[in-house]
């Protein structure tokens, strides 16, 4: 059975871009727009890992990583965090306080982030051979301002 992956960003093309290579590799992918949608999300069925960025509308990164760590059944889910902006806590303090398995500056590489994943949870075994699908993208994804 495949890992299950929750990954929460306001950008469409970094969930799209995360979403396909992280299914190529064999993970059950389920996506939010945003840290509310996630977090009504993993309240209903738990991932086994969370990728989010930390700003975001509705609830941002930090709220959602709180929620997670205060509800019993998420309490020790890993998470990915994405960001884009400085801090206002240090990476320490993210992994220490919040116990973020990993920080990830945008741009970020795809095949880095299934690395980072894969390293927090182990790889899926269960991908397809022979799939039809193109490679993934593996090029910094630039954020896009509006």
């Amino acid at each position: 059975m495949a890992h299950r992956v929750l990954i929460c960003d306001d950008e469409v093309h970094i969930l799209r871009a995360a979403e396909f290579k992280l299914r190529r590799a064999g993970w059950e992918v389920e996506v939010a727009g945003d840290g509310q949608e996630a977090w009504e999300k993993i309240q209903s069925q738990p991932p086994d890992i969370v990728v989010t960025d930390y700003q975001m509308p509705r609830l941002d990164g930090i709220e959602l990583i709180q929620r997670m760590r205060q509800h019993a059944p998420t309490r020790h889910v890993p998470v990915v965090m994405l960001t884009a902006r400085g801090f206002e806590m240090s990476p320490e303090e993210l992994t220490q306080r919040w116990r973020v398995g990993a920080v990830m500056s945008k741009p970020f590489s795809p095949r880095e982030l299934l690395r980072q994943v894969e390293q927090l949870v182990g790889p899926v075994h269960s991908t397809s051979p022979g799939s039809s699908l193109p490679a993934a993208p593996d090029q910094p994804l630039e954020r896009t301002v509006p």
